[in-house]
């Protein structure tokens, strides 16, 4: 038992609909820590440095959201080498002097992957170039996929190639003008980082694959929707949302994340 007062929060804009709350004070309660608390706190990417300023001696880290990521790692005093890569942090840990970013969207995309049940991958379709799909392209890389054929509306390969730089990984750009049902029916899984409705129009020509998307608002999203009623398995954003909460609960806390009361917490929340 302890009368120190340990914080954490997620910051962002709009910062109300986060669920990290959710996940981080279930752990609490699991892990019994008394003294801890965790909350939502509204940020913008020019507010942030003011917010690390002022943060007292009780906070221990923060998680951070959109649109924050690039900033986090501007103010760090130091990085990991995949934030670093990455060019963003979600985690900002208190240190010595000042605060160490990283990226723990990988575990989270890890996380999920590892539920979508593919045993093997050599060739993905990855959905979308924009913030989390950086993580992501860094974490195919490193699981072993060869092929990435990376679908987007305009073409930014030449800022998404050093995400593989030292991988055996290849880039390939797509319009959505590209034969979509050809690229998802060649892929061995589809990795989704946009809006459900930007894929209007184009779920059942990419619903051929397993599919993990990292949206979970709806949930399950039209692309998961077709695609496991096509046969293959689908993942939610829900859980990489979870696996990047585990490491983010253990760096702030020294302390193992319980992980099945997290999740558990989290399904129930969201129903």
């Amino acid at each position: 038992m302890s009368d120190t007062i340990r914080l954490a929060a997620v910051l962002g804009s709009p910062i109300d609909h986060s669920l990290s709350p959710v996940l981080h004070q279930a752990g609490y309660a699991a892990a019994e820590l008394e003294g801890w608390g965790y909350h939502r706190q509204e940020c913008s990417a020019e507010e942030l440095p003011e917010v690390l300023a002022q943060a007292g001696p009780e906070y221990v880290g923060f998680s951070v959201t959109m649109p924050g990521k690039f900033a986090a790692l501007e103010e760090a005093t130091e990085a990991t080498e995949r934030a670093t890569r990455i060019g963003a942090a979600n985690t900002l840990v208190r240190i010595e002097g000042g605060w160490r970013a990283d990226n723990t969207d990988v575990e989270g995309i890890e996380g999920a992957l590892g539920e979508l049940r593919v045993r093997s991958a050599t060739r993905a379709l990855l959905i979308g170039a924009g913030g989390t799909a950086r993580p992501a392209l860094y974490t195919l890389a490193r699981w072993g996929v060869e092929h990435v054929d990376v679908l987007n509306r305009s073409n930014r390969l030449e800022e998404l190639r050093p995400l593989v730089e030292g991988t055996s990984c290849a880039l390939h750009a797509h319009g959505f003008d590209a034969d979509l049902s050809s690229l998802a029916h060649r892929a061995d899984l589809i990795l989704s980082t946009v809006p459900s409705a930007a894929l209007e129009g184009h779920v059942e020509a990419l619903a051929h694959a397993p599919v993990f998307d990292v949206i979970y608002d709806p949930r399950p999203t039209p692309l998961c929707k077709q695609a496991a009623a096509n046969g293959f398995n689908t993942v939610g954003g829900h859980v990489m949302l979870a696996y990047q909460a585990y490491s983010q609960f253990e760096q702030f806390t020294g302390v193992a994340a319980p992980r099945t009361a997290m999740r558990r917490a989290l399904e129930e929340h969201l129903g």
